[in-house]
């Protein structure tokens, strides 16, 4: 048996006996832990994997507490939502959804932002549902609202905490599963490519905007889930749990836990709910009932705690377990990919057509002309400043011309999204390597292949993509076999050196399948034998009809690969042909070495 199941299997065993054995008051206090756990597993989702700071789930905790009060306690409710007051277990599906709803209005405006801009935005809207809570007489104002009735279930009215402590943990014990389920997924993947940068996930074919709003929704409907058992439980809500110092706490559980982890909300959930009772109980004895000094004293402690571990407890106690995370496994009768059929040799593939690019007063490219065909591979070379890597975004898609188009397989790029662009058959490395470096290998790659799969957030979760998943993996392996990285697998990506790193990417890149590669310094930072093997690799994707494009500083390397060169200064190609012929132009030894 793996031993993380067993580790799993133990820990649920736990959670069926405490009741037994812990006296009421300590039951309750599991009870507390299993509802902030459940914030803060969305916000490992939210904020440890997609990189998105969030200081308001308290405000859709309180969403949740506050539809099903209502919608239990109003003798009279409107005709169109009568029905949903008669159990509890209606009123949650009706919180999921009007939760599911406002956290895709808030988020559509909210996601928008960056930067320090987008944990101040949450910071804004939590506020404002904290006082609409307190301010609406419906809402029973700063009073709160009394008289909630128990949950029911198979007969059993749970209305003592050993009875609902079951409910509660059931619901976290869900959340843990298909939290891990989707982030071993496809979804999980884009998701984790968020931190690797929105240019580098848009080009794998990432739809980042549907990528961010998904956790963000994701997290409100555990926190909603949590209020509604809170507001059971309890059987009275009012405000005050609901504020964003509560908020800031649920990140602060998070975040000790470990982020990036889902078994680090729940130790964080625990660790600061047990500490916050240790030093409500200690230090009034120690230091007198005057003065909130468990806050100073919670608050120096957490500093320590996120000096000394900076990705959280969870990673410390995983090296005190030996818990070994099971490793991926490649299913050799999985269905091979389609692929696509490349153009025939000398077809046109991308076409630069008088392209202009201004940045002000700035020209960076000046009426620039080129062309790649199927089964070539064409160099884009020029000294520092020269305005390459301008043009190389121009032609990606990345930037929009000022004046002339890019035509890639006869349609026009400008104004297409790099999505868009990449499902067309374009696909490219990046000048600093943009990776995931604590995913695997195999996972880095398998990004490169997200459009070449279809199975959404449902199916990941519930663990219904299996197939698809088997045949993604399949490819992302066959391609690192292919670039030669195939002993390094399941290396974490940040441990390769910066050439290996660069050879991944190309994978990457190649899992997509394109008919286009446009590489981007892919030479820089490569030993000697590495760049003859990926000179070789080169070689053998020309001759099997794909298109290359590089862009590159290493002369020796360049010229004894490619077909064909263009030569940019000042941002205006001043040569283009063979490299013999391009070695010896004038305008090009004026260029690099200031004359003849």
């Amino acid at each position: 048996m793996r031993t993380d199941r067993l580790v799993q299997g133990v820990f649920v065993a736990l959670l069926l006996v405490l009741p037994a054995v812990l006296a009421p008051f300590y039951v309750t206090l599991l009870n507390y832990i299993g509802l902030y756990a459940l914030v803060a597993l969305g916000l490992v989702l939210l904020t440890g994997v997609g990189g998105l700071t969030s200081f308001g789930q308290a405000a859709f905790v309180g969403l949740g507490a506050y539809t099903t009060a209502v919608l239990s306690t109003t003798p009279e409710l409107p005709g169109w939502i009568a029905w949903a007051g008669s159990s509890p277990w209606l009123t949650l599906l009706v919180g999921l959804v009007f939760t599911a709803t406002v956290a895709v209005v808030v988020g559509s405006l909210t996601l928008k932002l960056s930067g320090h801009f987008l944990p101040l935005g949450t910071i804004a809207w939590g506020i404002s549902l904290y006082f609409l809570f307190g301010t609406l007489e419906s809402l029973g104002g700063h009073t709160g609202i009394t008289g909630i009735p128990p949950i029911t279930l198979f007969g059993v009215v749970l209305d003592a905490g050993e009875k609902i402590y079951y409910l509660i943990w059931a619901f976290v014990m869900v959340a843990v599963f298909t939290t891990q389920n989707l982030l071993d997924s496809r979804e999980g993947r884009a998701i984790r490519a968020l931190k690797g940068g929105m240019v580098m996930a848009e080009a794998m074919g990432v739809d980042t905007s549907r990528s961010r709003m998904i956790i963000f929704v994701i997290a409100a409907l555990h926190a909603c889930a949590s209020g509604w058992l809170y507001a059971h439980m309890q059987r009275f809500v009012n405000p005050t749990p609901f504020g964003l110092h509560i908020g800031i706490e649920y990140l602060f559980m998070a975040v000790i836990g470990g982020a990036g982890h889902v078994w680090g909300a729940l130790v964080g959930a625990g660790l600061i709910t047990v500490l916050k009772q240790w030093l409500q109980d200690i230090l009034p004895r120690l230091l007198g009932a005057n003065g909130n000094f468990e806050a100073i004293v919670f608050g120096i402690m957490m500093v320590l705690v996120l000096q000394r571990a900076r990705e959280g407890l969870w990673p410390v106690l995983k090296k005190l377990v030996p818990v070994k995370a099971p490793q991926k496994t490649i299913d050799p009768a999985a269905d091979t990919l389609p692929r696509r059929d490349l153009p025939k040799a000398g077809e046109v593939i991308l076409e630069a057509r008088n392209v202009t690019r201004k940045f002000g007063g700035l020209v960076a490219n000046n009426d620039m002309n080129l062309t790649v065909k199927a089964g070539e591979i064409l160099a884009l070379i020029g000294p520092n400043g020269a305005g390459k890597s301008t043009m190389f975004n121009q032609l990606s898609g990345v930037d929009t011309p000022t004046s002339g188009e890019v035509l890639f397989l006869g349609k026009p790029v400008a104004g297409r999204d790099s999505r868009e662009i990449a499902r067309m058959g374009m696909s490219r490395t990046f000048q600093h390597v943009r990776l995931l470096p604590t995913m695997t290998v195999l996972e880095n790659v398998a990004i490169g292949a997200h459009l070449r799969g279809g199975k959404g957030v449902f199916h990941a979760a519930w663990r219904q993509d299996r197939a698809e998943e088997a045949r993604l993996l399949k490819e992302a392996a066959r391609q690192i076999e292919r670039v030669g990285l195939g002993s390094h697998m399941y290396d974490e990506a940040g441990s390769l050196a910066l050439g290996q790193q660069r050879i991944l990417e190309i994978a990457r890149a190649l899992c997509s399948d394109p008919c286009l590669l446009l590489l981007d310094e892919p030479a820089a930072g490569l030993r000697l034998k590495e760049k003859e093997a990926l000179g070789d690799l080169l070689r053998k994707l020309r001759a099997e009809g794909m298109a290359i494009l590089i862009v590159e500083h290493d002369m020796d390397f360049v010229m004894g690969l490619v077909d064909r060169v263009v030569v940019m200064e000042f941002g205006q190609k001043i040569a283009e042909g063979l490299p013999d012929e391009v070695q010896r132009d004038p305008a090009v030894l004026e260029a690099y070495l200031g004359g003849v």
